[in-house]
This record gives C-alpha cells, structure tokens and sequence, in this order.
C-alpha cells in the first residue's frame, strides 16, 4: 500500500507582526504606532507601545488622533 502525506492547508490570513514596545522594551504581537519624535535633518522615529502599556499610561494611537 501507498502511503499518502497531507500538508496542513496554508492560510492566506497575514501573521501578526511582532512589534518591539517601546514603554516595556519587548515584543508584543498588540503595538501599535503612538508617536513619531521629530528630529531637524532625519525622519521621524516611530514610537511604539503595546495594549498594557497604552492603558497604563493612557496612550492613544495615532491612528485615533482626531
């Protein structure tokens, strides 16, 4: 008899991207953009914080800036 091998089927769905938090200095799969520091002759630097650290600190991203 043949034996048959079944790959397990691969999902099209984008993984999450581990970000590093910037508040707790780790990886955290929640960060999400909260500020940019302007610097004179460069691009911003992108500041990220994960969900824990946004509600301890009450940050929001800036996505939701109004």
């Amino acid at each position: 008899m043949e034996e048959t091998t079944h790959s397990p089927a691969q999902s099209t769905a984008p993984e999450p991207v581990a970000r590093r938090c910037d508040y707790h200095k780790g990886p955290s799969q929640t960060a999400v953009l909260v500020d940019a520091i302007e610097r004179n002759s460069a691009p911003p630097i992108p500041v990220y914080a994960c969900a824990p650290c946004r509600e301890q600190r009450r940050l929001v991203p800036l996505a939701d800036h109004t």
